[in-house]
């Protein structure tokens, strides 16, 4: 396990503006010793008055896959509902105030400011992580401003995640776990699971996707040990899809549902979680609420993107990109090129150092018309297209960036096709950059 709390915080140009000047200065803070506890977050949280004590009903949501979306269906369902809903959630693609909205609308980025300094001058110069003091940031502006619901994701694993130390939640949802982060989570699915039900509660409700035999019994041990009413996904919560919409069961009864927003078979499952989480979580939402996932947003899923890089493409093609960036992200993204066969599908990769490269694009390459692998010039991390290229079994073909990757499809012309740009969620902070993308 890591000191860092939660995933990568990037500081090489992504802080644009007074928010990069305060992190970086922050970034020289980190501890030189691993703890493998929460105790410096909690003591730096105890001289801010404990804000983590004094929020609105939490839902926390922890998992391998689908977290973002969950949250962001969590967050539309509970909008429908009229709620004033805190989210945090991490990384953020283009601009660290992507990561806080505050009662529905995004941190401005002086009120950020504002709390980062806040955070610099009671911690003191005390040993911290970047993860830490945004994680604390987050909880002092939510304690401070009305709201009705914080979403709270889960930035790595869940047990030793900086946003742990909230005491009790309203619900806590697991995503499906799968490998991912070995390094810092363990090499096997029940392994890694441990360290997601590590946020499960004292007598707090969970629920859990649909999860391997493993994971799930980890899962399942851990809520009874704690008495922590478990629902999970396939046996408790059971969901049909329909031509027009979802039908939705669980032991409170059956509820009709559009189809969600977010596109891709995977989806439903996310929606199904949001769903499930807000109706065992005390908050009274009245069933027209639930509509909201027909009006979800979520950036960098399976995201039609139609700006400054779209436009190099021929009329009648398409521009997709998605962050998925693990094995069962492969999978995932591999079922949804199964479904768009009435096209040729090009895919532009490019993927983090570390990753599982192979097993990533395994599924994808079987369905591609072509692959360019890509490694830009501000993506952090970023794999050499040389192993890229050594991943896919020598089928992809160097980029090497994502222009001259569009250009190059340009130039072979072809009937209109879709260009799925995958593989990172740094990747696709570039794309969205240069796409001319701007959260709202």
């Amino acid at each position: 396990m890591t000191a860092e709390r939660g995933a990568p915080v990037r500081l090489s140009g992504e802080y644009q503006g007074r928010p990069g000047a305060v992190l970086a200065r922050l970034q020289e803070l980190y501890p030189a010793l691993i703890d493998l506890s929460l105790g410096r977050l909690e003591v730096l949280l105890a001289k801010l008055g404990h804000p983590e004590r004094h929020l609105p009903p939490v839902i926390h949501v922890a998992g391998t896959n689908g977290k973002g979306s969950t949250c962001a269906n969590l967050r539309a369902i509970a909008e429908a509902a009229g709620l004033r809903v805190h989210v945090m959630t991490s990384p953020h693609l283009v601009s660290v105030t992507e990561r806080f909205r505050l009662a529905g609308r995004l941190v401005d980025e002086d009120v950020l400011v504002a709390a980062l300094e806040t955070v610099e001058r009671v911690n003191a110069g005390a040993p911290i992580t970047v993860f830490e003091v945004l994680t604390a940031a987050g909880f002092l502006l939510f304690s401070q401003i009305p709201a009705d619901l914080v979403v709270l994701e889960v930035g790595l694993g869940g047990r030793l995640d900086a946003t742990n130390v909230v005491p009790k939640p309203a619900v806590c949802v697991i995503t499906p776990v799968s490998l991912d982060h070995e390094a810092f989570l363990g090499g096997t699915v029940a392994a890694i699971a441990g360290e997601k039900a590590g946020i499960i509660k004292a007598g707090v409700p969970v629920v859990s996707a649909v999860q391997a035999p493993d994971a799930l019994n980890v899962i399942r041990r851990r809520a009874a040990e704690l008495g922590a009413p478990l629902r999970v996904v396939g046996q408790d919560i059971f969901v049909t899809e329909q031509v027009n919409g979802l039908n939705y069961r669980d032991a409170d009864g059956v509820l009709p549902l559009p189809l969600p927003a977010l596109k891709g078979q995977h989806q439903a499952g996310n929606a199904v979680l949001a769903v499930a989480a807000l109706r065992v979580s005390g908050l009274k939402l009245p069933l027209a609420a639930y509509q909201g996932i027909a009006r979800t947003f979520w950036p960098a899923r399976l995201q039609r993107l139609n700006g400054t890089l779209a436009g190099m493409l021929p009329e009648g093609w398409e521009l997709y990109l998605d962050g998925g960036h693990n094995p069962d992200a492969g999978q995932v993204l591999g079922a949804v090129l199964e479904g768009w066969k009435d096209r040729p599908v090009h895919v532009i990769a490019g993927v983090k150092q570390t990753k599982d490269a192979s097993g990533f694009l395994k599924p994808i390459i079987e369905r591609a018309a072509s692959v360019q692998a890509v490694s830009e010039p501000g993506q952090h991390l970023a794999m050499p297209v040389e192993e890229i290229i050594a991943a896919s079994g020598g089928r992809a073909i160097a980029g090497p960036t994502v222009r001259a990757a569009l250009e190059r499809l340009v130039s072979e012309g072809g009937a209109p096709a879709r260009v799925l740009i995958c593989g990172s969620l740094y990747l696709a902070g570039v794309v969205l950059a240069e796409d001319g993308w701007i959260a709202s």
